[in-house]
């Protein structure tokens, strides 16, 4: 090793010792006759010091010429600072070098690589492996790392076995876009890479292998955004011989020893809710609990009092914000003017202030006394002092738009806390969505998922009403995994097939190896695939999955490090029988 100590490591007790340390020049100060450096490596910063008189001359001139992200290697004596720095874990000690050499110069970066950088987003990416120096990325490199193996342990601790699947696969018409890859060996046909390994590892049960797992390369091409890149990573598990239960108990385990072994936090229960009610109460399939502020609908109250926009809708539906009866007529045209922008969708909002006194004063008020809006109140739990925020139209859009003036409302009360962690398991998804563009039905999942069996007579004449024997973990308002019990029955898959628009010879093209597989004794099983990068953002306290990527793209899909996708000669199209129009 070139080094005795990283920096940092060094401590008080080190004293009179003689260490070699290496690393990047962080930051030089020249005070003229002395001179300090911070030295930083993955492991900290240490000060290094330079003093005319006590310093050779030549080091003392080699120690003048360094510049920001030098790599050198210094040699020197442990001593203790007379001006100690509490916030390193070394700012006890400085190191009075005595010899140093440069490892290597540096241009001057194009950007401060500290933890409060004047680098724009833009600029870090293109420059990633000089932003993966700053601590707070690697931070988040190394809490991924942690969460990596924490994972492997607990599931070698369930008796799972980690198997590596194919990453060149056929392409499939379910789900996203495929990224698809030319075969020169085999012109004219493309593989796909996978956007999950989902009939592999469903394979891998018909084998025998009871209990699978893999952290895995996925990949979609599909629009990005805060939360999407177009390879990311799951935590991808199967079990055999099991019922929905069983598949909740073993990943709430994972999840609780994720909290306890890499944040330190017990995480109380896990709260389990039906899509339905989910839709019916917070207008999401992912809702934050964290918080209260459940709809309430009104169309009983509000409905025939002559207010026409109340009338006509399918759905009244409101939420009551506490504490909020003081919000000012630019507050509340605010809120309005936030449910009416175009991502959201709503024609207007109306409010209703419960005040002190125990009157009502509403946007309303032309239409419904008093007595009327206390029934309101009466049925939403407004007490004196709250706020009353009413959406109507039709039920869906309603209750989406609602979803996002509750999420909002949760913001502006500081109520959506990133230090508290609040999970909860959604059940009984529909198994079946219908598209009004393709007039048929896709599966909410994917094909595989088995309806509830009190469903399964359903099937064929009322399919939009099956439910799928499906799960997700919702933490923070966040999915962060779902999964389901799988078909293992060859004709109950062909069942599903035929619901959505497979002919047999489509079925048979596309899934006859996972057909094939399950008329040799497929057991019962099931299981659930994890977004990695979304937990470690969730962990990590962020809002995008980017962080907690060593070498993310952008929202094009580019990585402008290496400046990727990029066009390929000629010669290497004509080898894979591509033209280009």
């Amino acid at each position: 090793m070139l080094r005795t100590h990283t920096c940092g490591e060094l401590r008080i007790n080190d004293v009179n010792n003689e260490v070699v340390l290496c690393g990047w020049v962080q930051r030089v100060r020249d005070k003229g006759s002395v001179l300090w450096v911070d030295l930083r490596d993955k492991y900290g910063i240490t000060q290094l010091i330079f003093e005319e008189g006590k310093t050779a001359d030549d080091v003392f001139k080699i120690a003048a010429s360094l510049g920001r992200e030098f790599v050198i290697k210094a040699t020197g004596t442990v001593v203790e600072r007379l001006s100690k720095n509490d916030r390193i874990t070394t700012g006890d000690i400085e190191v009075r070098i005595s010899n140093l050499e440069i490892l290597n110069k540096s241009k001057v970066p194009p950007f401060t690589i500290e933890d409060d950088t004047d680098g724009g987003e833009d600029l870090r990416m293109k420059y990633r492996y000089l932003d993966l120096r700053r601590s707070v990325v690697r931070n988040n490199m190394l809490l991924r790392h942690r969460m990596m193996q924490e994972t492997r342990a607990y599931l070698d601790g369930q008796n799972f076995t980690e198997v590596e699947t194919p990453v060149l696969i056929k392409s499939t018409p379910e789900g996203a876009r495929d990224f698809v890859v030319p075969s020169r060996m085999n012109q004219g046909e493309f593989y796909a890479l996978p956007q999950s390994p989902q009939t592999f590892k469903q394979l891998l049960m018909v084998s025998g292998f009871d209990r699978y797992f893999q952290i895995v390369k996925c990949f979609r091409d599909e629009d990005l955004r805060a939360d999407r890149q177009p390879e990311f990573t799951q935590i991808d598990c199967e079990m055999s011989f099991v019922e929905r239960e069983d598949i909740l108990s073993t990943f709430e385990g994972l999840v609780r020893h994720l909290f306890k072994s890499v944040k330190g936090i017990e995480i109380g229960e896990i709260d389990r809710m039906s899509y339905d009610d989910a839709m019916r109460l917070y207008g999401s399939d992912k809702p934050d609990t964290r918080f209260d502020m459940q709809f309430v609908e009104l169309n009983d109250l509000a409905q025939n009092k002559g207010f026409n926009v109340f009338d006509s809708a399918e759905l009244v539906v409101g939420i009551c914000a506490k504490g909020c009866s003081e919000y000012t007529r630019k507050q509340l045209d605010a809120l309005t003017d936030y449910v009416k922008r175009p991502q959201i969708g709503a024609k207007g909002l109306v409010y209703v202030k419960c005040n002190a006194d125990g009157s009502f004063k509403s946007s309303v008020d032309k239409f419904y006394g008093q007595d009327d809006l206390q029934e309101w109140a009466n049925k939403m739990d407004a007490k004196p002092g709250d706020l009353m925020l009413v959406l109507s139209g039709d039920k869906d859009h309603t209750r989406k738009a609602l979803n996002e003036l509750r999420l909002h409302m949760g913001n502006e009360l500081g109520l959506r806390n990133k230090n508290e962690y609040k999970v909860l398991w959604v059940l009984n998804f529909p198994l079946l969505e219908w598209d009004e563009d393709t007039k048929r039905y896709h599966a909410m999942h994917h094909p595989f998922t088995s309806p509830v069996p009190e469903d399964l007579n359903k099937l064929e004449s009322d399919p939009g009403v099956v439910k799928a024997n499906a799960y997700d973990m919702v933490v923070n308002g966040v999915e962060v995994g779902g999964g389901s019990i799988r078909i293992h029955d060859k004709a109950l898959q062909q069942r599903m097939f035929k619901q959505l628009g497979f002919s047999d010879e489509e079925a048979k093209a596309q899934f006859g190896f996972l057909m094939d597989a399950f008329e040799y004794g497929a057991p019962p099983h099931g299981g659930i695939a994890y977004g990695f990068d979304r937990l470690c953002s969730l962990f990590g306290g962020s809002d995008s999955i980017r962080d907690f990527i060593a070498f993310p793209k952008n929202n094009a899909g580019r990585d402008v490090m290496i400046d990727s996708p990029s066009t390929i000669s000629e010669e290497q199209l004509k080898e894979l029988g591509i033209g280009l129009r």
